[in-house]
């Protein structure tokens, strides 16, 4: 194989005096480049040209490399998801659960009476039982919870106004007022908060699509609604 060949002088090709650029020198003998400096017509390779190509054709291959290279997606790990899950679904059954006889009490679904027990233990360990007897005669509960307690009703509670849902209800309630609303209200923000969570922890706001994605906010927010719905039917 030749390692120089020489050199084919083309119109518009600027000739050269000296050796380096190929063709005829000043004594008229022909020079003859290495065979890696001419193209496959006899006519030497521009440097300039060559860089120029070259960069166009790396662009081009990096911008086909950008369309053809898949979307990798970030797997997340389902056990925080899950944990999450469980613990934020039993805390909006809890708190849904005491908040249901709370709203009935707020708007009207009661019945009035009086309630005799004791207290035992203080502060927030502080636990009151006692018997509520209803105003009209209609059933008397024993063994029942009692909230809303003024500090000189306890520890013995003797003869005290309250109010119950009814003879299936757990708890009777001597507070009134402000106070019975505020109950049902934080018990119910905090169920609100618990479907926020649930919907967050899972990852349903980062699905793709915005059909699936709207059906699973939907069901994290779906799941601690029917489950205070279902302990309001149970407390009326």
């Amino acid at each position: 194989m030749p390692h120089r060949v020489p050199v084919r002088q083309h119109l518009g090709w600027p000739r050269s005096d000296g050796p380096d650029e190929g063709g005829t020198g000043a004594d008229g003998s022909d020079f003859w480049l290495p065979i890696e400096e001419v193209h496959w017509d006899g006519t030497p390779i521009r440097v300039e040209q060559s860089a120029e190509d070259g960069r166009a054709a790396s662009a081009v291959r990096a911008r086909a490399r950008r369309r053809t290279r898949p979307r990798v997606l970030r797997q997340r790990d389902p056990l925080p998801g899950l944990a999450g899950l469980l613990g934020l679904s039993l805390l909006a059954a809890f708190f849904a659960w005491v908040s249901a006889e709370p709203f009935w009490l707020a708007v009207g679904h009661a019945t009035t009476g009086t309630v005799v027990g004791e207290c035992t233990g203080s502060g927030l360990t502080q636990r009151c039982r006692g018997t509520f007897v209803a105003a009209d005669g209609r059933f008397v509960a024993h063994g029942v919870r009692i909230g809303g307690l003024d500090a000189e009703d306890q520890p013995t509670v003797t003869a005290v106004p309250a109010r119950m849902t009814g003879p299936e209800g757990t708890t009777a309630y001597a507070d009134r007022g402000a106070t019975m609303h505020l109950r049902w209200l934080l018990g119910f923000g905090l169920v609100a908060a618990c479907a926020t969570g649930i919907a967050r922890v899972t990852g349903t706001a980062g699905l793709d699509g915005r059909r699936a994605r709207r059906w699973a906010i939907t069901a994290a927010a779906g799941g601690p609604l029917l489950v205070t719905v279902g302990f309001l039917v149970t407390a009326f």
